[in-house]
């Protein structure tokens, strides 16, 4: 049987580490986790399960996370966050999928969130696909941080898998809204440093368009108060994330 490594980045994530480690324990053959200096019970959780604990100062989402993919001594590696856990459905795919040797080198799952209690099955927000589990030879993690994402290398098969990976990304709305100051902040340096421009038109035009979409075309509406909720913070992070990139440009001009 093909042998696997699991990967994970945490910072201060005592509410949901335990919930991720205990659903990959029978499948995964290694566990590393990469902590950004946590000063809560993190690593005592941690240390109560089968892991390679390393602590390393927090470069990025994906520079993290690809120091965590680069320590794992296995070529198969399951790359999760902290406040993501597999499903049964899930992990019995990816234990089929072991047992018979790995045949596909990218595999790719759906992800279903959790919010505040509820979980969101429409809003933009799924099926949300990931792919995350990997061949380390064919692929890497890219994109623009905060957004980070493993990118397969060209011209390979990706295999979706059955079952869902659960996410539980807010427990409350205060918790979403302050996530999304600190991911707008670095969305709009990360667009800055690409040369990306934000016309008054794309502040105020691009949000109402994501609400819209959301909202209406993506069925938000069929998740209740929590849709209504959920697509209204988006088109609010989308607008704050083009005006502090437009507020960027501003400061340079100046400078």
């Amino acid at each position: 049987m093909e042998k696997l490594s699991v990967s994970i980045i945490t910072l201060n994530e005592e509410k949901n580490i335990r919930r991720c480690l205990e659903s990959v324990v029978g499948i995964a053959d290694e566990i590393v986790v990469v902590d950004s200096f946590s000063n809560d019970q993190t690593e005592a959780i941690c240390r109560e399960f089968d892991v390679r604990f390393i602590t390393h100062a927090f470069e990025g989402h994906i520079e993290q996370k690809s120091r965590a993919m680069e320590l794992c001594q296995y070529d198969h590696i399951l790359s999760l966050d902290a406040d993501e856990a597999l499903s049964d459905k899930l992990r019995q795919s990816i234990l089929h999928e072991k047992e018979n040797g790995f045949q596909a080198k990218v595999y790719r799952m759906n992800r279903l969130t959790n919010y505040c209690g509820s979980w969101i099955r429409h809003s933009g927000w799924y099926p949300d696909r990931k792919i995350r589990l990997i061949h380390r030879n064919y692929g890497y993690w890219g994109g623009a941080n905060p957004h980070d994402q493993l990118i397969p290398v060209p011209q390979v098969k990706v295999k979706q898998l059955k079952g869902d990976l659960f996410h539980y990304s807010y427990y409350t709305t205060e918790d979403h809204y302050k996530q999304v100051e600190y991911f707008t902040t670095i969305g709009a340096d990360s667009y800055y440093k690409q040369g990306r421009k934000a016309p008054l038109t794309k502040v105020y035009l691009a949000p109402l368009g994501k609400f819209i979409r959301d909202y209406f075309f993506n069925l938000g509406f069929l998740d209740g108060r929590a849709g209504w909720q959920v697509c209204s913070i988006s088109a609010k992070a989308t607008f704050l994330k083009y005006k502090k990139l437009r507020d960027l440009h501003r400061q340079k001009a100046y400078e």
